[in-house]
């Protein structure tokens, strides 16, 4: 038929066309394969009308920004009644503009490897003839079923509605307030009874309508609160800008990358996890979505950072060995103690491999991984463990580890992630009381009775009470994030030792290394 001689003319030229970047080079070529497989028959429109569910997909489309989207050449309509060229012109723009939401509602817009090799936390895409086959048969239901592929998760969903509500705040319409001085109590300027407008109130009684009075400040600290700027109550750049509904807020940029990184989070975290959350310090038990246990943690370095991944916890050790890695034997034993053989005997055990040493310290009271460690397979060679330096846990920045993750009462963790995933009213096999009972001289492992996932992530900004909860930027990735989103120029402050530098190194490497810590006490 005509229709579908059309949309292959139209797809055959948009293969042919010079596109940048090899996600829409991709997409495109999905496209064209799920047209090919289905006869070049058209899924938006049938005998000249728009099939059920269209004017709901193009809804949602319209909507893309509510979820910090930005999809490109979005079409307001659907040309269904036109001739084939028209019609099957319409018809691709819609589907092309369906995918382009559907991979960056699943995290297409960033590879987090571009941000650090050390982020091993990887999106699972949408795929094109997937989304298109779920659409096609959905009818009213279409757009919904095509925002659902955003994140559903909770934490992700508030940060969506706190950026609508700031967006809201900031788009109060009206004439711009011009620009000017900062404007503080008791200062007088022509623009004051434009800003009590706007602000909703009314004339001063004093009767000086230029006059920024105490009333006027307590209402622009109100405002400046609810757009997450700092509530000074005096009218400065940035509150001006808000107030006129231009530019974006930093706290926007640092929403919107936290929304993103979300997405790289698999959809299903599992009702009974563990979750680390680096720039938080702290790990967390859940069992049936309910946070059940937290411990304070020590994480890595801005040189050494923690990697970001998920994985599956299966078994525990007490009375560990560590194995010391050539990298901390070499850059820090060796230049410390020069002959290895000092070692031997005091608490470690050393011997040669073809000239090579190998260190290895003996299950005790100072070994560097403590009295316990908790294994999941992952391919950094990190994990959770015991340590002997408790005083690092009082500090309020604890980036101090080579990469593991160093956990506060391990012994109380042990016994919730050994019972954790157990059904109501079954008897606890495992205690506080009795895993110290193991401590000595020889490795004793433990199976989890239900291995557990864990997700060691990275969120700098969480809506708590309403209101945003900012982070430190450790590692200067959120920042990264942000700039490669197309937020502002630099929104995220770095708020530790060079994470910027840290970052731009660890994402030139070129493939993740093993990160394996020394656990030691960075004195």
């Amino acid at each position: 038929p005509p229709l579908n001689a059309a949309l292959k003319k139209v797809l055959d030229a948009r293969d042919a066309a010079d596109v940048h970047g090899s996600e829409r080079k991709k997409e495109r070529a999905a496209i064209a394969f799920f047209y090919a497989s289905h006869g070049f028959t058209p899924i938006w429109s049938k005998d000249g009308h728009p099939v059920e569910g269209v004017e709901s997909v193009l809804a949602t489309l319209a909507h893309a920004s509510d979820d910090a989207l930005t999809i490109p050449q979005t079409p307001t309509a659907l040309d269904a009644a036109g001739g084939p060229d028209a019609v099957a012109a319409s018809e691709i723009a819609l589907t092309e503009a369906v995918i382009a939401y559907a991979r960056q509602a699943t995290g297409s817009r960033i590879n987090p490897r571009d941000i650090s090799p050390l982020i091993g936390s990887l999106p699972t895409l949408a795929d094109p003839g997937e989304v298109l086959d779920r659409l096609a048969g959905s009818g009213r239901e279409a757009g919904a079923k095509l925002r659902e592929l955003n994140p559903s998760e909770p934490r992700y969903v508030a940060l969506r509605d706190k950026l609508d509500e700031m967006r809201a705040a900031r788009s109060a319409g009206g004439v711009p307030i011009p620009p000017g001085p900062t404007l503080h109590i008791g200062m007088r300027d022509r623009r004051v009874p434009l800003l009590r407008t706007r602000l909703h109130l009314d004339p001063p009684a004093h009767g000086d309508e230029t006059k920024f009075d105490g009333e006027l400040a307590t209402a622009v600290a109100d405002f400046q609160r609810l757009s997450e700027l700092p509530p000074s109550g005096s009218l400065n750049g940035a509150t001006l800008l808000a107030l006129s509904g231009g530019g974006s807020s930093r706290t926007e940029g640092l929403i919107v990358a936290n929304m993103e990184m979300w997405r790289w989070m698999p959809r299903d975290l599992g009702a009974d996890r563990i979750e680390v959350n680096v720039p938080d310090y702290l790990v967390t038990v859940f069992h049936a979505d309910r946070q059940v246990d937290q411990h304070r943690v020590v994480v890595g370095k801005t040189d050494t950072p923690t990697p970001l991944f998920s994985n599956t916890m299966k078994y525990l050790i007490v009375n560990p060995y560590w194995n010391v890695p050539q990298s901390i034997i070499k850059k820090e034993m060796l230049p410390k103690y020069g002959d290895l053989s000092y070692l031997d005997g005091r608490g470690y055990s050393v011997s040669y491999r073809g000239g090579v040493a190998t260190v290895r310290q003996l299950p005790g009271p100072k070994n560097a991984l403590g009295r316990i460690k908790f294994l999941f397979p992952n391919d950094y060679s990190v994990y959770l463990h015991d340590t002997p330096s408790k005083s690092l846990f009082a500090a309020s920045t604890r980036a101090f580890s080579h990469g593991c993750v160093r956990v506060d009462q391990p012994f109380g963790f042990a016994e919730t992630v050994l019972n954790a995933a157990l059904p109501e009213g079954t008897r606890r096999v495992w205690s506080e009381e009795r895993l110290d009972g193991l401590i000595g001289d020889k490795e004793r492992y433990i199976n989890l009775p239900t291995p557990l996932p864990i997700h060691i992530a990275y969120f700098t900004a969480s809506v708590e009470d309403g209101r945003i909860r900012q982070r430190p930027d450790i590692y200067g990735y959120t920042r990264l994030v942000a700039l490669a989103l197309g937020q502002a120029a630099d929104p995220i402050p770095v708020a530790e030792r060079k994470p910027r530098v840290v970052a731009e190194r660890t994402r030139r490497r070129s493939a993740p290394e093993a990160v394996v810590d020394d656990g030691l006490d960075p004195q």
